[in-house]
């Protein structure tokens, strides 16, 4: 069995509903807390659209998402180096391991960096280490305030016209941070997807919806005291 269909047989398992953690024996409903499959196939699209090689995601949960993002980058070439980092406080206590394990049933751990921590602790470090990535994937905490700044510090750490996607963007908070994003740096949306209430699972929220910004090839030169309100 090649790598794509190994890993396409591990979301397509998954995604039926639950999984049960070797870490402890508990039993985990996969829906509502992982991504709609829909919006997988858009999130590893749009992987495979950018010619992805490295990207970023805050927020693991029960990897759900991590293996769309995986599919995407294997797409783009298995002959050539892939990595994918992701950030979660709570993948151990709070989801019993459960992304981690999938990973390695899908045998891409290898190609997987995992950070057992805050996103607002660990992206600055990762910014001082000087790493950069190609596509940034965002589910993390969805207050405004963490919101923004996971993405100022994605600004950063993705190259220059790379793409962020950013998850539920039904929600008030995630759409003004959104919109700072638009209306003072510049970046670009690109699409929006949506996950009616037919298209879902009976535990998935009604008209689920994505955004999909683009930043700017290089920051926009702006005065210490430039603002749009937003």
């Amino acid at each position: 069995m090649g790598d794509f269909e190994r890993l396409q047989r591990v979301i397509d398992s998954a995604v039926c509903g639950s999984v049960t953690a070797k870490s402890d024996g508990t039993t985990h409903d996969i829906f509502p807390i992982a991504i709609h499959p829909r919006e997988g196939e858009a999130l590893s699209d749009w992987v495979a659209r950018e010619r992805a090689a490295s990207s970023i995601e805050i927020g693991f949960g029960y990897g759900i998402s991590t293996l769309f993002v995986l599919r995407g980058l294997l797409s783009n070439g298995s002959s050539s180096p892939f990595r994918h980092l992701t950030i979660d406080p709570k993948q151990v206590e709070g989801f019993s391991s459960v992304g981690l394990q999938l990973v390695e049933e899908a045998g891409l751990r290898d190609h997987l960096d995992f950070h057992n921590g805050r996103s607002e602790f660990v992206l600055p470090r990762l910014l001082g280490e000087e790493q950069h990535f190609d596509f940034a994937f965002v589910d993390g905490n969805h207050r405004f305030d963490w919101v923004f700044v996971d993405l100022m510090f994605l600004g950063r750490l993705v190259r220059g016209g790379s793409v962020i996607f950013l998850d539920d963007y039904q929600l008030p908070a995630v759409k003004k941070a959104v919109a700072f994003c638009t209306r003072n740096l510049g970046w670009d949306v690109e699409e929006e997807g949506a996950v009616d209430a037919k298209q879902s699972p009976d535990a998935f929220p009604e008209h689920h919806r994505w955004v999909v910004m683009r930043t700017t090839a290089k920051p926009r030169e702006r005065k210490f005291d430039y603002f749009v309100d937003f």
